[in-house]
């Protein structure tokens, strides 16, 4: 797997996100309090709600729109919804965040 530099994770606040846009369309980069990240696409499937937007608790995030709330590890819906968000890997070297640049390479659908 090779990786691209998408910037500082001090970029990101903590609880918050930041939206990098890629071939497959705008990813979510989210920062958790305990400085974990994680990237998913950033609508949500059920009205397309900007989950860059969101509210990060824990290792969720809830969509702004309607209160989905999706886990950021796996990208299933809690609770009584259902769907799921695309989840992408990423890492953190040095206090730079690192994407698969598969995401950057893919040709959207």
């Amino acid at each position: 797997m090779s990786w691209i530099d998408i910037g500082s994770i001090e970029q990101i606040p903590v609880r918050g996100a930041r939206v990098v846009k890629t071939k497959l369309g705008c990813i979510a980069v989210f920062r958790t309090a305990e400085d974990e990240v994680f990237a998913t696409s950033d609508r949500c499937p059920h009205k397309d709600g900007p989950l860059s937007e969101g509210i990060v608790h824990g290792t969720s995030v809830t969509c702004p729109l309607h209160n989905w709330v999706f886990d950021l590890n796996t990208g299933e819906a809690q609770g009584a919804d259902e769907g799921k968000i695309d989840t992408y890997a990423i890492r953190v070297e040095n206090g730079r965040l690192m994407l698969d640049a598969a995401v950057m390479e893919r040709s959207a659908a």
